[in-house]
């Protein structure tokens, strides 16, 4: 398996960040810790209206980020509605680069998954380029694990064929274990696309465990909390699994960190700043 760059201390200076509902002052912030360029990807919370995720796509292109905008399959009501948010996305922020989920809600319109989006978006013709992908290092509660692995290539296969690129993102995880035994299982199965590998920001330990149980990632949450008695002060970062991965590069070919920003953005994009740095001066 071939890896673009396979110094471990490497790994951790690609990456990107996930965000939600930055403010104006945020974004500007953001843009002063990241690197430019850096991909930023915009979750797409129930509440947020189109509109307001064309507005903030364009201050993170004008803020010199590379904005990346979830799209949540259940939720569109209408194939016009997905035409006319593709189009804003396009014209006022130069959006070409998708992350196409289900959403865990029940469709309210035509697109009952990520998979159907894929198929019937007419998303080159939108201008988009690239896409992301759900992937599950620990398995979905709501899915069965041969299902899982069928739509992972279904999804690949159908935005190939249309000529997009393609990278997975994976469900935030607190085993590298896991995580590693789960690439190598995609590499093995013949998916050598680019990974993002989702980590949990540097916060509280109670607050990862509230995400944790409210995202279904319950295989690596009983060993947080079996070690989260010496570090209920202070916040936690993903450090051990960085290095694990940074060891594990040539094994698990093209993966770079995806950070979940749960301590917020800020603190997030300076924490994963200075792991790029730090590796950086490394090399």
């Amino acid at each position: 398996m071939p890896v673009t760059d396979p110094a471990p201390e490497a790994f951790a200076r690609r990456f990107s960040l996930e965000v939600t509902r930055p403010t104006t002052a945020e974004i500007a912030q953001l843009a002063e810790i990241l690197p430019a360029g850096t991909p930023v990807y915009f979750s797409a919370v129930p509440t947020i209206q189109p509109n307001e995720l064309v507005a903030d796509a364009t201050l993170l292109r004008k803020a010199g980020l590379e904005p990346v905008i979830h799209i949540a399959a259940r939720r569109i009501r209408s194939d016009a509605d997905l035409q006319h948010l593709l189009a804003g996305l396009r014209a006022e922020a130069g959006v070409r680069r998708l992350l196409v989920i289900g959403g865990d809600v029940d469709a309210t319109g035509p697109f009952a998954d990520a998979l159907a989006v894929i198929q019937k978006g007419r998303l080159p013709d939108a201008g988009i380029a690239e896409i992301g992908i759900g992937g599950y290092p620990e398995g979905h509660p709501r899915i069965a694990p041969q299902r899982l692995e069928a739509s992972l290539d279904e999804k690949i296969a159908s935005a190939t064929a249309q000529g997009l690129r393609v990278h997975i993102v994976s469900q935030f995880s607190f085993s590298g274990e896991n995580i590693i035994a789960w690439l190598k299982k995609l590499r093995a199965g013949g998916i050598a696309h680019p990974v993002k590998i989702g980590l949990a920001g540097p916060t509280s330990v109670t607050a990862l465990i509230r995400f944790a149980k409210r995202c279904g990632v319950s295989t690596s949450l009983r060993g947080l909390m079996s070690g989260a008695a010496t570090a209920l002060i202070g916040n936690v970062g993903p450090d051990r699994i960085l290095d694990m991965l940074s060891a594990a590069q040539s094994e698990i070919g093209d993966a770079r960190p995806h950070y979940y920003s749960f301590g917020g953005a800020l603190a997030t994009a300076r924490y994963a700043t200075a792991k790029a740095e730090a590796g950086a001066a490394a090399l």
